[in-house]
């Protein structure tokens, strides 16, 4: 059976490797070589020439600007600052939907989630009804979290 601590260390392992991808994406954004894979509008415009061509030794391939590793992820909020437009003209269209159904999945969850976090779980925790029945059942903290707990036709 699941238990509240296997759902934290589940949580907790998810958490981290997400921001090991994001870390990931943001330090490999910054590489000069991967500057055709990240910015390849700029590349079509001009607006920037191959590090392999204009470069020197290493910094063809590796940032040995260190500033720019303290301000990796700086380019997020700006992302989310600009209009569609902006996006589209500077990134490309798969960037702007993207940005689109990432928005709309904040609009559409963060509610959700506040409503569950201060109405749903504790009316379902406080229920009582798992308590009430048999003794012969198991069940564990995370079984208080569910609808299960709230006896049938309850108020609640």
């Amino acid at each position: 059976m699941a238990t509240v601590e296997d759902l934290g260390v589940s949580a907790f392992i998810n958490i981290l490797s997400a921001f090991a991808f994001l870390v990931l994406f943001a330090v490999l954004r910054i590489q000069p070589i991967n500057d055709r894979i990240y910015f390849p509008k700029w590349y079509i415009t001009g607006g920037r020439k191959s590090p392999v061509v204009c470069g020197c030794g290493v910094s063809k391939f590796v940032n040995l600007n260190l500033s720019t590793y303290l301000t990796f992820l700086n380019w997020i909020p700006g992302a989310l600052r600009m209009s569609e437009s902006e996006i589209i003209h500077h990134a490309g269209l798969d960037s702007a939907v993207y940005l689109r159904i990432y928005i709309i999945g904040l609009k559409i969850f963060v509610p959700i989630t506040v409503l569950a976090l201060l109405i749903l779980i504790p009316v379902n925790v406080s229920g009582g009804t798992l308590l009430n029945i048999n003794r012969n059942i198991m069940f564990s903290d995370i079984d208080k979290l569910s609808i299960s707990n709230v006896s049938n036709g309850s108020q609640r």
